[in-house]
């Protein structure tokens, strides 16, 4: 836990992809965010966390379904959003928190 507050804590915004390994749409959101990271390279850092494998973490942020998607910025989540995210919609959200 207290490596991930390490890890969200910095000005780069954090995106967080909540997943399981026997979830469909969160095999689909793989290329999805191989995408977001080639356009956006060094302007976000992206993590996967297995909900399966951090429960207290899931909790925490009472993640119910997976993919869940979750933006950070200095230790903020600034968005949140279940289910399949297109990567334009992602990169415009960054870029929109990485202004402010």
């Amino acid at each position: 836990m207290a490596k991930f507050n390490e890890l969200v804590a910095g000005e780069m915004p954090v995106l967080v992809d909540f997943y399981a390994e026997w979830c469909g749409p969160c095999k689909t959101m793989g290329p999805i965010l191989h995408q977001v990271k080639d356009e956006l390279k060094e302007g976000v850092r992206i993590i996967k966390i297995d909900t399966d494998r951090n429960p207290s973490l899931s909790n925490k942020f009472q993640v119910r379904s997976v993919p869940t998607l979750m933006l950070f910025q200095k230790g903020e989540m600034k968005w949140r959003q279940s289910g399949i995210v297109q990567a334009r919609d992602i990169v415009r959200l960054v870029e929109q928190h990485s202004k402010n």
